[in-house]
């Protein structure tokens, strides 16, 4: 439901949101036929994304972030952890905190799957012409620069 105090974009724009929307997700899925090859789960290898690529984390932070409950994330976090990929660190200022970190061997596990996922996506931008990659390229820095905007509001 859109808030009362916001001001619908222009139709264009909601055009244009549908179908970039659409298009994002077929990438996401089409790119994501790579994963199974890290010999994780979906959910497994989320949760480690976000521990490796967002930074060290709590539990808490985790399971917020991957919109599950806290007994959720902790039994994928111990599986995580007992394959060698997450390990767990005290605070040393409050020893009752937990932070959970990648340990080098899930960063390589994350950045190959990183690596797949791109040649997947750089092999369908190679069916387009050089001036459809180059508005393609113009767009993404557009919508960088968007979201630059967004983040300093």
């Amino acid at each position: 439901m859109m808030d009362q105090q916001s001001n619908p974009p222009e139709n264009n724009a909601i055009d244009i949101a549908n179908r970039l929307h659409s298009v994002a997700i077929h990438l996401l899925r089409r790119v994501r036929q790579e994963d199974p090859l890290t010999g994780l789960s979906p959910a497994r290898l989320s949760a480690l994304s976000v521990v490796g690529f967002g930074g060290p984390c709590t539990i808490s932070d985790l399971a917020e972030a991957e919109q599950v409950a806290v007994p959720t994330i902790s039994r994928i976090v111990a599986a995580l952890v007992s394959e060698g990929l997450v390990e767990r660190q005290t605070d040393t200022r409050d020893r009752r905190t937990i932070h959970l970190m990648a340990t080098p061997k899930g960063m390589q596990v994350l950045r190959e799957g990183q690596l797949r996922r791109s040649v997947q996506l750089g092999n369908l931008l190679a069916q387009l012409t050089p001036a459809e990659q180059e508005t393609i390229e113009q767009a993404i820095a557009s919508m960088e620069r968007m979201l630059r905007g967004a983040s300093e509001e």
